[in-house]
């Protein structure tokens, strides 16, 4: 985010459950029931929307969402949605909650009345006003005083319908005052520069005196300027009200000047009230973060303690343990530490250290990582980040497969349905369990290189320690594996970025019941029918009593804890980072036009950046990451947009519009790590596009002038 002062940054993050609603309002017709959505938006920007729940009055969305926040923001804001197949989707209503009040909901889980949604109470954005009162002398030579309002720019205007056309409408309220004046229509921007000056008559030349203003103190005070904010609209319904200012003439005080910027508000009549639970709640858990974070040099020491920690003995004494030990919630140490590590690359040392001296706290072989400790939320993390290209391509294509399909796999004589049949639906089960259990024993020289050497690690460590147990090579490592890797992202593929949403009841079942079997079959228990304590589930795991399975998970973990390097394998295979839809500038020197934009399917691998007509065509176009010498974003007076990035490549730059802000940071966050290590990567950039003969920053003609800002890295 934006410096707050000089060396200090703040970094904000927000994490969200967006659990359910209940009691909305039914649907005036003979169905009653609606489809319904939720979006999250900062402000009035959607940056994140659920499945929608058909058919329900209560819908249950059970989704979570987290971004780092990129730019200031008033609201946070939950708006509930109707879909409608025919019409636009219509508002059912929405839950704001200040930046300020964030803290008071911190991380519990809360039920909020939901307020309607009306256009003249949804604003954002604020106005920068400049007030004068000043002396004017008239034609027939009396002094008189007049009030100056120029009004010079606002920030941050809401986008209607894609797009902001903003006019400012004056006028001076108070007695007998009326007066409304307009300044130009700024097209295609939400932060119009206008700085243009009204001139309103306050007082009565008969009145004036050389000490005072004509008006006394009492009148002054019962004027106010108001400032209306209007969207310039082509449609049949008029312009839209984008919000408003009212600023009380006691504010010029004796100097008689005022300048100041102002939040937009509603209006006063903006919305009906409306009674308590009328359109229903919405439960949610919000965990918003605020990190101040100082430049780098201030942590250097600290990072070169806390990389030392595999060194220390014993690894206990270390800085990182310590830091371990400190936290309530591991996972807080965890994830900071994995990334450090990871960076530094010395991930592996540090948790083969702190794994050694767990495994030898250790007194029996079957407890091994069973808890939240240091070392097992450590392996987690790392697997999260290592191992989420080789999830996704051993796991993705049946996991899809399943939620498509819908196949009935319900085994509970208890929760069948009539029209259902047990033996088909065990079937049913029984396929996809072969089919992943296949998937994943299969896999193994896929497994990444840096998790290899940690279950090597792993394996040694426990077999030392445990010398009796014939098992424990294996147990150790099926642990992580299995238990913390496979079973969950099967589980809950949305949470593992397998899926886009939660699925639905009966096929989030079917997971359960596979997760569950694909569990026990990697714990190669001895009595493995007694883990389960349905009786119908060690009934249908009898159809996997055979050793060949046992055989198979054997094998799998022989190969993924070996000390051989599988280095030709990540090298060869390419690793899709990020995809999705954005909408791009033809990279030629063309003159700029509508024409010029084109909605694309982006896709980004370890190898290179390309652009598609729609999913799964062929590329068009092609960037070799070793091209990319800078990723930065693009002012938005280069064509009037927002959320606009630049890909620079030794021939020109694309140029590229993501969805929101949030996305646009990811975009450019991940395109900016993925070439980072480019030998010819620039030091200095045009933060603005080449546009009619000249860069638009720095004025220069040569579309190849060097850069004029300093990348920001």
């Amino acid at each position: 985010m934006a410096v707050e002062e000089e060396g200090l940054r703040v970094f904000q993050s927000v994490k969200i459950k967006i659990g359910e609603a209940k009691n909305i309002p039914p649907y005036p017709g003979p169905n009653k029931m609606r489809d319904c959505y939720c979006t999250v938006n900062l402000d009035q920007e959607e940056v994140f929307r659920t499945k929608t729940i058909e058919k329900s009055l209560c819908p249950f969305y059970g989704e979570d969402f987290y971004c780092e926040i990129p730019r200031s923001f008033r609201h946070l804001s939950f708006y509930i949605f109707d879909r409608d197949v025919f019409r636009r989707d219509s508002s059912i209503g929405k839950v704001a909650v200040k930046k300020e009040d964030l803290q008071k909901y911190h991380g519990k889980d809360h039920w909020f009345p939901l307020q309607s949604v009306c256009a003249d109470s949804e604003v954002q954005g604020k106005v920068h006003l400049e007030l004068r009162l000043s002396e004017v002398i008239t034609d027939s030579g009396v002094i008189c005083h007049k009030l100056a309002t120029r009004v010079l720019e606002c920030q941050d205007l809401p986008i209607v319908n894609g797009q902001c056309d903003p006019y400012a409408a004056v006028s001076l309220l108070g007695p007998s005052r009326s007066e409304a004046k307009k300044t130009k229509v700024k097209r295609k921007t939400n932060n119009p520069q206008f700085d243009e000056v009204f001139f309103f008559e306050v007082t009565k030349p008969l009145s004036y005196t050389k000490r005072q203003f004509d008006v006394e103190e009492d009148d002054v005070d019962k004027l106010a300027l108001k400032v209306d904010l209007w969207n310039a609209s082509n449609l049949k319904f008029g312009d839209e009200f984008l919000g408003e200012v009212r600023v009380q003439l006691k504010v010029l005080g004796q100097s008689g000047v005022h300048d100041a910027w102002y939040f937009l508000q509603p209006r006063d009549n903006g919305h009906k009230s409306v009674k308590a639970d009328e359109l229903g709640s919405l439960r949610l858990n919000i965990v918003y973060t605020e990190d101040h974070v100082f430049p780098t040099e201030h942590y250097n020491p600290l990072r070169d303690l806390l990389l030392h920690s595999a060194h220390v003995e014993p690894v206990s004494a270390s800085a990182a343990h310590i830091l371990g030990e400190a936290c309530r919630e591991k996972q807080e140490a965890a994830v900071p530490l994995v990334r450090l590590f990871l960076h530094y690359g010395k991930i592996v040392p540090f948790l083969s250290a702190i794994a050694h001296a767990e495994i030898n706290r250790t007194q029996d072989p079957n407890t091994i990582f069973r808890g939240n400790s240091l070392t097992s939320k450590c392996i987690d993390e790392t697997m999260k980040l290592a191992g989420m290209h080789y999830l996704r391509v051993t796991l993705k294509p049946i996991i899809d497969e399943i939620c498509a399909d819908h196949k009935p796999c319900e085994i509970d004589p208890v929760k069948l349905k009539e029209s259902e049949n047990l033996d088909t639906n065990r079937e049913n089960l029984r396929q996809y369990v072969d089919r992943i259990f296949n998937a994943i024993t299969s896999s193994g020289v896929s497994c990444p290189t840096v998790m290899c050497d940690i279950f090597f690690s792993l394996r040694e460590s426990a077999a030392s320690r445990f010398q009796v147990d014939p098992d424990v090579r294996y147990t150790a490592v099926s642990s992580f594996i299995f238990l913390r890797f496979f079973a969950p992202a099967i589980l809950s593929p949305s949470l593992f970025h397998l899926r886009p949403h939660h699925p639905d009841p009966c096929t989030s079942r079917t997971l359960t019941l596979i997760s569950k079997t694909i569990q026990t079959l990697g714990s190669l228990a001895k009595s493995k029918s007694a883990n389960f304590k349905e009786s119908y589930m060690a009934a249908f795991y009898d159809y996997f009593n055979e050793q060949k399975y046992a055989d198979a998970v054997k094998n799998f973990l022989d190969l993924i804890s070996s000390s051989a390097r599988w280095d030709q394998k990540s090298i060869e295979t390419p690793i899709m980072l990020k995809e999705g839809f954005m909408i791009k500038r033809a990279q030629g020197r063309n003159r700029f036009g509508l024409k010029n934009f084109k909605k694309r399917w982006f896709r980004l691998t370890n190898h290179e950046f390309t652009y598609h007509k729609t999913k799964g065509e062929g590329a068009l176009c092609s960037i070799p990451i070793e091209n990319i010498l800078a990723v930065e974003r693009l002012e938005e007076e280069s064509f009037k947009m927002k959320n606009m990035f630049q890909v620079i490549q030794p021939e020109r730059a694309l140029y590229i519009q993501a969805n929101n802000c949030v996305e646009a940071r990811d975009w450019i966050d991940i395109l900016t790590k993925v070439s980072q290590c480019n030998r010819k990567r620039l030091s200095t950039y045009h933060p603005s596009a080449y546009l009619n003969g000249h860069w638009l920053c720095c004025k220069l003609s040569a579309d190849a002038a060097p850069g004029c800002t300093p990348c920001t890295g």
